[in-house]
């Protein structure tokens, strides 16, 4: 239906960038602001080396099991020579960050930019702080090679749904993805379960996704991917003129 002069034209006194549509300044301003992002999501990830990002609540204290848990992968991953990457908040993301840095291993954040202020943990080497989810998942997604799923809540099943269609549709490599917590997330694998009978999934698509409550099966089923299905390159060089460190 056409607008009339008659309707009215929805307005808000801080515009959102999906509110629909702003003024062409203010979408003109969003578009070089996301640009610029990205550039510099790019150029600070660049030569962090090869990832595996660890997704799970920011929720969970130091004393919860799961906090361990994503602890001591942080400590596998960094033992098998490849960074920890996380959003860079507290629980789960401290926590698997915090296994990487205290055992010499590299650690890196993707944190982002809230209402409420989420304050990037102590245990990385490099935080980069986004204004927008989009390009946040998509910095971790760009540079990992397997992901790890941990108990968490609404942002952790954008996460791994987000991951796991790219996955499925082959959008990106079939990387492999844990589900880690088989009491926490047996629902939703019961789900997934009743979507392949429904036929809404596929029999193959089980596969994309290794279920499990013990650490040394899913870094078993990470390294045994990556050892198949990748080799060592020569480390990039950064290059001056682009005041690269």
């Amino acid at each position: 239906m056409a607008i009339t002069e008659d309707q009215p034209v929805i307005s808000s006194k801080q515009p959102l960038y999906l509110e629909g549509p702003q003024s062409r300044r203010f979408e003109l301003r969003f578009a070089f602001k996301v640009f610029w992002q990205i550039i510099k999501g790019n150029r600070s990830l660049y030569f962090v080396g090869p990832c595996i990002t660890v997704f799970g609540s920011a929720r969970f204290k130091e004393d919860n099991p799961h906090y361990a848990a994503a602890r001591e992968f942080g400590k596998r991953i960094a033992g098998i020579g490849f960074t920890v990457m996380t959003g860079g908040g507290p629980g789960i993301m401290e926590a698997a960050n915090r296994g990487a840095f205290e055992h010499g291993g590299a650690s890196v954040g993707c944190n982002i930019r809230l209402p409420f202020e989420q304050l990037p943990n102590r245990y990385m080497h490099k935080c980069i702080t986004f204004d927008y989810f989009f390009i946040r998942k998509g910095m971790m997604l760009k540079y990992s090679y397997a992901f790890i799923v941990m108990p968490g809540g609404f942002g952790t099943m954008d996460e791994f749904f987000s991951t796991l269609t790219l996955i499925q549709t082959k959008s990106i490599t079939q990387f492999p993805m844990v589900l880690f917590g088989i009491e926490f997330y047996r629902p939703l694998m019961d789900t997934i379960e009743m979507m392949k009978r429904e036929g809404t999934i596929s029999e193959e698509d089980l596969s994309l996704v290794k279920f499990t409550d013990n650490i040394d099966e899913a870094m078993a089923h990470i390294n045994s991917y990556l050892s198949k299905n990748y080799e060592i390159e020569k480390k990039r060089k950064p290059y001056w003129w682009l005041l690269e460190k």
